[in-house]
């Protein structure tokens, strides 16, 4: 595939997209920065669904990184044991909201590498704060995207999400990142499943590999 088709692939996701779905945004609850950020972590490996479910309670509790600071391990862990991994994410929760406090005013850093010094904030989760709260312009790669755009041809031989990263920034409009990174996880949520994708109601087969490989 030569540039002019790859591109031909981006304008019509761009255009198809900011028509149906203008201003996507995470489904994720939150009602400011710091309640993004503990999302994110939380949701690690785990449902936005099921993390929905733990967070009212959670931040009913410890609604700040000052209050949250204060907490014990255990209370935390009580508070969020259903999602994945809950010991350890207790732990970053404990950790990261005593930094936060400490070196950040209580403040959620707009910068990748702050954010990335925190307990349980890796590139992909840095980036999806970065997106949503700061509306910055970049691509967070989760499993959703990755299929997505490999299946689609978004992307040539990128085999780790930053290879996936590196690409969809390249050729996705500047401008248009922030959004494109949800519709890229939405449409694999809910129309490009991984097992069973949705063919026959995807708006996007005109320019899909897998479609014209598997499917036609």
């Amino acid at each position: 595939m030569n540039k002019s088709e790859r591109k031909k692939k981006y304008d019509f996701i761009v255009s198809y997209f900011t028509k149906t779905n203008p201003n996507p945004t995470t489904e994720l609850n939150h009602k400011n920065n710091f309640e993004l950020l503990v999302s994110v972590v939380l949701s690690a490996q785990c449902t936005d669904e099921r993390v929905n479910l733990v967070t009212p309670a959670l931040f009913e509790r410890f609604p700040n990184p000052q209050e949250m600071a204060q907490a014990t391990k255990e209370e935390l862990f009580e508070l969020i044991k259903s999602v994945t991994y809950p010991n350890s994410k207790a732990n970053y929760l404990k950790k990261l909201s005593t930094i936060l406090v400490q070196d950040f005013g209580g403040n959620i850093p707009n910068n990748r590498e702050a954010l990335e010094s925190l307990p349980g904030v890796g590139r992909k989760s840095a980036n999806v704060v970065l997106a949503v709260a700061f509306n910055q312009p970049t691509m967070p790669v989760d499993t959703h995207v990755f299929r997505v755009a490999n299946r689609i041809g978004l992307v040539k031989k990128a085999t780790t999400p930053l290879e996936v990263e590196k690409q969809l920034v390249a050729n996705f409009p500047k401008e248009t990142l922030a959004n494109a990174h949800h519709w890229l996880i939405l449409h694999g949520r809910y129309v490009c499943v991984a097992r069973k994708p949705k063919c026959d109601a995807c708006p996007l087969c005109d320019i899909c590999d897998y479609y014209f490989k598997y499917i036609v």
